[in-house]
């Protein structure tokens, strides 16, 4: 009797996982079109930076997410890390026909720490914290790693009319599992994966075309990502 209740247990977890995932279609490519820019005040250690994204579940017109973010920098005079204070704002859409959506607001700390390994490995280090206010949901927190790497071809470095090979994994960390109202999530909470092609048109102007493979609890997608990176 105990085995077949678990038997029964096990189906209906299985029923159920398989529902969620029907949510979202995973065959489906969806494209992220997305602007970065970054600045750096005259004669001081402070900047800004942030970007756009407008995320789509499709290739464009089913919304997933619009982020907006932007902080304050801050780079010490002893170190080449990059610090940043900053806020977000996302809409999140519900995948297929419905225009539901929900709102997010959003603060964030992170460091970022440039590497150089070689004459044509270009690392970074990313440690990103948020506190989350998600709508309907209790308050958030979450912890984020990315390891970047920029792998230029034609140049020993990534010089004006520079094509480079563009890689990144992010892990995305949950603070709490409990969201409210009995609601719960898993400490894991996403895992990005990127390949691309960018192109510098100079130092401060460079596009990106690549591959993006997200990862959740329930879903896995393959997402086209379009960027531009501007510095000024």
């Amino acid at each position: 009797m105990l085995q077949m209740k678990k038997l029964i247990l096990l189906f209906f977890v299985f029923i159920f996982s398989n529902a969620i995932n029907a949510q979202v279609e995973q065959s489906k490519t969806g494209a992220w079109y997305m602007y970065f820019f970054k600045h750096q005040f005259k004669n001081s250690q402070f900047g800004v930076q942030g970007d756009v994204q407008y995320r789509n579940w499709n290739l464009g017109g089913d919304l997933e997410q619009l982020l907006l973010r932007s902080g304050i920098t801050y780079k010490p005079k002893t170190t080449n890390i990059l610090f940043t204070l900053g806020y977000g704002h996302i809409t999140t859409g519900q995948f297929g026909d419905s225009k539901d959506t929900t709102t997010e607001s959003r603060i964030y700390q992170e460091a970022l720490f440039p590497q150089k390994l070689g004459k044509r490995f270009h690392l970074a280090h990313r440690f990103r914290f948020e506190q989350r206010f998600v709508e309907n949901q209790d308050f958030r927190t979450r912890y984020r790693y990315n390891l970047f790497l920029n792998i230029p071809l034609n140049h020993s470095d990534i010089i004006e009319k520079t094509f480079y090979v563009a890689l990144y994994n992010e892990l995305f960390i949950n603070g709490q599992t409990d969201i409210g109202d009995n609601r719960t999530v898993e400490l894991f909470d996403r895992n990005r994966t990127y390949l691309g092609l960018g192109y510098a048109l100079k130092p401060s102007m460079k596009f990106q075309l690549g591959w993006m493979n997200q990862k959740t609890v329930t879903w896995g997608k393959g997402q086209l990502q379009l960027s531009f990176h501007h510095s000024f």
